[in-house]
């Protein structure tokens, strides 16, 4: 284990099983569901939960019963394309790899099962469920010693993997810079989807830098001109659009959501926005 791994791994756990969560025995809130029956719809139920083959063979709405499962099934997915190879403070990768941590430790110390899936434009590792603090290193480990560069986030292939690879019902992290087109929605039908977005400030507000020769970090293609405050206008505008689309289709899915910069502590930013 290198000397970065360990450092987040001593960091994060001292924050998760020290003082900062009190008696709480876990940052999540999520479902841990098992299917029971289908019932009629009564106002105030939840619509993801209505079963839309029956509701049409019927004619009136039916949800869908869950008995409650005594441990959550948490799964972790790391988002590293060469986006991520990025930032002003810390790299985004190193905020995702102690997101990880936070996550993993939270899951094990709450008895739940934790697994962990690194993706970009493919599945680069998946960890079987597992309550040991070995998957939880390993998983912190993978995210360090990846190497993102030259690879694009593929989120269809990400969502079409996740509903072919996921049988149970999971409380799902997406962790990612989330830049693209991106539709969960598959997803949310079957699962409790957390976001996590990992961001630095300086590429949601660039200063003008002037005559600059830069280079995509996922397609190492190399661009050179004047970043003005014309082209930073256009860049903005275009990354405001892809959010709001983004924050649209996450509440109009029931997905929670919340945003974490490269200059913030994950540990305490989860801590305040899952609860």
């Amino acid at each position: 284990m290198n000397k970065a791994v360990k450092k987040i791994i001593l960091k994060t756990k001292k924050q998760v099983y020290g003082d900062m969560l009190g008696n709480n025995s876990s940052l999540f809130q999520g479902e841990g569901f098992e299917f029971a029956e289908l019932r009629e719809y009564v106002y105030g139920d939840d619509v993801r939960k209505i079963d839309w083959k029956t509701t049409a063979k019927l004619g009136k709405p039916f949800v869908k019963v869950y008995k409650e499962e005594r441990e959550l099934n948490v799964v972790v997915v790391s988002v590293l394309s060469g986006s991520t190879y990025f930032g002003t403070v810390k790299q985004k990768s190193d905020i995702i790899a102690q997101t990880v941590a936070t996550l993993g430790f939270s899951a094990i110390k709450n008895a739940d099962l934790f697994s962990h899936m690194i993706f970009a434009d493919k599945m680069y590792e998946f960890s079987k469920p597992s309550k040991k603090l070995f998957s939880l290193h390993k998983a912190v480990e993978d995210v360090v010693e990846f190497n993102s560069l030259g690879k694009e986030a593929n989120y269809q292939s990400l969502v079409d993997t996740l509903v072919n690879r996921l049988k149970k019902k999971a409380l799902l992290f997406i962790v990612s810079d989330f830049v693209g087109d991106i539709d969960l929605k598959l997803l949310s039908k079957k699962h409790d989807i957390f976001a996590v977005m990992v961001r630095d400030k300086f590429e949601e507000d660039p200063s003008e830098l002037g005559y600059l020769r830069l280079i995509d970090m996922e397609t190492r293609q190399s661009f050179e001109g004047n970043i003005d405050s014309g082209a930073l206008k256009k860049y903005k505008k275009a990354l405001h659009e892809n959010d709001e689309k983004l924050y649209r289709e996450f509440k109009k899915q029931g997905i929670r959501f919340t945003k974490i910069y490269t200059d913030e502590d994950p540990t305490l930013k989860l801590m305040k926005n899952m609860r």
